[in-house]
């Protein structure tokens, strides 16, 4: 793993070290299963889905991803997603708090893109 790409990730919060040891050391698998993060579509689900009001499909979304982001490290996404899941566990639409879920999904979207964009610029070319 190139020492850049490392720094970028913790420097943004990313616990590498932990995420490493699940993966027993072996840098090469970190890097097949952290660059997998680019395909996952929860992200998505969950911005389409706030725009719809539709938020079972928005708690769904965000669980998922924060059990993704649980297993990558990832740890400022996996905070906000986990904070979005319960913000809306068990909840009908008319009792969700709307404006929180929303700040809270600002703060979601600003650190998914910031490592969206670190993997993007280090994904191996094929």
């Amino acid at each position: 793993m190139d020492e850049t790409f490392r720094k970028r990730m913790e420097e943004n919060g990313a616990d590498v070290e932990t995420t490493l040891k699940r993966f027993m050391g072996n840098e090469k698998m970190y890097m097949k299963y952290i660059m997998k993060f680019l395909d996952d579509k929860n992200f998505d689900s969950i911005r389409e889905n706030l725009k719809s009001q539709n938020y079972e499909a928005v708690f769904n979304a965000a669980h998922t991803l924060k059990g993704v982001t649980a297993n990558l490290g990832l740890n400022p996404v996996n905070t906000a997603a986990a904070e979005i899941s319960e913000l809306l566990r068990g909840k009908a639409a008319a009792d969700v708090n709307v404006e929180k879920v929303n700040a809270v999904f600002l703060e979601l979207s600003e650190s998914y893109e910031r490592f969206r964009k670190i993997l993007e610029a280090n994904k191996p070319q094929t």
